[in-house]
């Protein structure tokens, strides 16, 4: 089991902004392999505790092997992929008293998507958005999978928390990373499942997104090597949305990152170059 890393020592907070509202997010990398979840998750819970989680951030889609690498839909595996993530979600209570933001595989009548979500103890699952930019190409065929949804790029609340998705592909489009600051987005969470050899390009466009939005950009993605031999990245990340500074990112010897921003930082950033220019 890998071991759990702590990295809340120094909060972002620039001198001249008081510290209102703050924040502990947590960020991940999740095993591609179904044998690997039940030590995963019993770190996930054991570093929420310790460090007093208040937001975890968990990739898209995460629990079970990635389907969309085949080219051709199969519905028993899809099946499976939906029941996998039913278990897991099943046991967000063991998490507590947090926010958890995610994606998951849902069917809606003959349709299918590719679901973001809140979810909170007290509040329940909240579906919130279905991603509608969808690759097709090798390794992500996902257009092959499910469908896109309504091309609805709405905010959800919970708490201080206003949360807009941005899942994977999505990060590209930034007029919706805009949208959602004008919308009073103060976190866009961008859940992925992203290669290892594009870290670097994942990176930027979550700077891009927090800049754009004025909010705090987050990601959690799935790590390690597949039984095809592809490389996940890892490489969750908190941004911050000021000036895109990479608060912390996550790596194979530290999949679990936890830092304290200041949500009030998000609305400072919003009166703010580049979000207060006129469209």
């Amino acid at each position: 089991m890998k071991r759990c890393f702590r990295n809340c020592a120094s909060m972002f907070r620039p001198a001249a902004i008081e510290r209102t509202r703050p924040m502990k997010i947590t960020i991940t990398e999740v095993p591609n392999a179904v044998a690997a979840l039940p030590d995963w998750w019993d770190a996930l819970v054991q570093h929420a505790d310790s460090e007093a989680s208040d937001v975890i951030v968990l990739p898209e889609m995460p629990f079970g092997n990635w389907p969309a690498g085949a080219s051709t839909f199969d519905q028993a595996t899809w099946d499976a992929f939906e029941a996998e993530h039913e278990k897991w979600i099943a046991r967000f209570p063991e998490l507590g008293d947090r926010l958890v933001i995610c994606s998951r595989p849902v069917s809606v009548g003959s349709a299918r998507h590719n679901e973001g979500f809140l979810w909170t103890n007290d509040g329940g699952y909240q579906a919130v958005h279905h991603k509608y930019y969808l690759p097709e190409e090798p390794g992500f065929h996902e257009a092959s999978w499910y469908q896109r949804g309504e091309k609805d790029f709405s905010v959800a609340t919970s708490g201080d928390c206003v949360v807009g998705f941005l899942l994977c592909t999505e990060v590209w489009f930034a007029e919706h990373a805009r949208a959602y600051g004008k919308a009073g987005a103060n976190i866009v969470a961008c859940p992925r499942a992203t290669g290892r050899a594009s870290l670097d390009k994942w990176i930027a466009g979550g700077r891009a997104a927090a800049v754009s939005s004025g909010a705090f950009c987050v990601s959690s993605n799935r790590g390690g090597n597949d039984a095809d031999g592809f490389a996940w990245a890892g490489g969750g990340w908190i941004i911050e949305p000021e000036e895109g500074e990479v608060l912390a990112v996550t790596d194979e010897s530290n999949p679990f990152v936890t830092v304290e921003v200041d949500l009030a930082i998000a609305d400072h950033a919003k009166t703010t170059y580049p979000r207060y220019v006129a469209e």
